[in-house]
């Protein structure tokens, strides 16, 4: 994982939408606002954000809300990630959004980290969840 200095390295235009984005965040109970843009392998940019809801376990991450509108639109390989967080410290995924993120994506795919006061950390998603559990594990012999 590598901390970026005082020069962003995201592009201007997926900046916009993450900021534009965080503003659609809801997330009344915990007061913590994401956004994530994905960049599909086609290069479209496909967003979302976390929606919070009474019954926790139904609230849903911006990662994944990106993740469905991608699939939504028939794309099943994302090549780069983006998540903008409210916090003073970039946010990085959760464990379940790594999960969900490593069913489209490669370990050495890109993950940019943003905190809403500039900071950044750019890492890869294998660097976020080594050792992922994958689809190649159901294709053993045990299967069927």
């Amino acid at each position: 994982m590598r901390y970026a200095g005082s020069v962003s390295r995201t592009p201007k235009k997926v900046l916009e939408l993450l900021h534009q984005l965080l503003t659609r965040s809801y997330s009344p109970y915990s007061g913590f606002a994401v956004a994530a843009v994905i960049k599909s392998r086609s290069g479209r940019l496909y967003g979302g954000v976390n929606v919070e809801n009474a019954a926790y376990p139904l609230s849903r991450c911006a990662e994944q809300s990106a993740t469905l509108q991608m699939v939504s639109a028939g794309e099943q390989e994302i090549a780069e990630v983006w998540v903008l967080s409210r916090g003073k410290q970039p946010a990085t995924p959760c464990g379940g959004c790594r999960q969900v993120l490593s069913e489209f994506a490669h370990p050495e795919t890109p993950v940019h980290c943003l905190s809403a006061d500039g900071s950044e950390l750019h890492t890869t998603l294998g660097e976020l969840l080594p050792h992922a559990f994958s689809k190649q594990y159901l294709d053993g012999p045990d299967r069927g």
